[in-house]
């Protein structure tokens, strides 16, 4: 059964806003960081969750605490009826969508041989349809001036045993993101996509040992895991009128992961 998303405002009914971003995945690490980062340079912001609605209430006060301007709105990324509804809610809350920053993600991490196809399936749905519906939407919906930026990874050319098939995932959503963008040719629309190392959020700690953590953190020339900080700037970057000239690239946020 669809469902209307559900929104919580803070701080009233916003005025319109000058320049905003909806964010999936807000709530969780790297989205809520990118949600604060982008209200932070002064755009409204949207941002939408899944599930979790307490992390989602922090993160937008978290957001309104410095200052920002934003709303809370529950939906599923791979369900287009409750996209469209989000995005309906953003335009009629700030009077239109500008960023669409695209974070939402699923991670399982098994070799392929024993690989549950139902977790395979989870992350299709997630990462690729989610993507896809996200980018659909963001195409015909954002205004002139827009980016869109979805999350990729750097795992797609690292090669790291048991990460076939999120690697596989996010080589779909950097085939689409790159095609996309020529395929928006003469909108003023930009299409990139952000690809992060491991960055130190719930869905990188989940299942790892310490042990673990600590090698992957010492493969890296900075001998430490990404922030989601270090990942929102970037993004800020292509969202902003700075990254204006950058379209249609994977540009890889890994502090210098081979």
């Amino acid at each position: 059964m669809t469902t209307t998303p559900t929104a919580e405002v803070s701080g009233g009914r916003p005025a319109p806003a000058d320049r905003v971003a909806l964010v999936t995945g807000g709530s969780g690490g790297i989205g809520r960081a990118v949600a604060e980062r982008l209200a932070a340079e002064g755009q409204a912001v949207v941002l939408l969750y899944s599930g979790g609605r307490q992390r989602a209430e922090e993160a937008l006060a978290a957001v309104t605490a410095a200052g920002g301007r934003g709303i809370a709105v529950q939906a599923d990324v791979a369900d287009e009826t409750q996209m469209a509804a989000a995005f309906d809610r953003a335009e009629q809350e700030f009077g239109g969508v500008d960023v669409v920053v695209n974070t939402a993600g699923l991670m399982v991490v098994v070799p392929l041989a024993e690989l549950d196809l139902a977790d395979l399936d989870r992350m299709h749905r997630v990462n690729i349809r989610g993507t896809f519906v996200v980018s659909q939407l963001a195409a015909r919906r954002l205004r002139p001036g827009g980016a869109l930026i979805n999350i990729s990874t750097s795992v797609t050319r690292l090669q790291q045993p048991g990460y076939t098939a999120y690697a596989a995932s996010k080589g779909a959503v950097e085939a689409m993101t790159l095609i996309l963008a020529r395929e928006l040719r003469g909108r003023d629309i930009t299409v990139n996509a952000v690809a992060p190392g491991p960055t130190a959020t719930p869905l990188f700690f989940e299942g790892k040992p310490q042990e673990v953590i600590d090698h992957i953190a010492g493969l890296n020339p900075m001998e430490r895991l990404g922030t989601p900080e270090d990942i929102a700037g970037p993004v800020a970057f292509l969202a902003g009128p700075s990254g204006r000239w950058t379209n249609g690239q994977t540009l890889y946020v890994n502090g210098g992961a081979a």
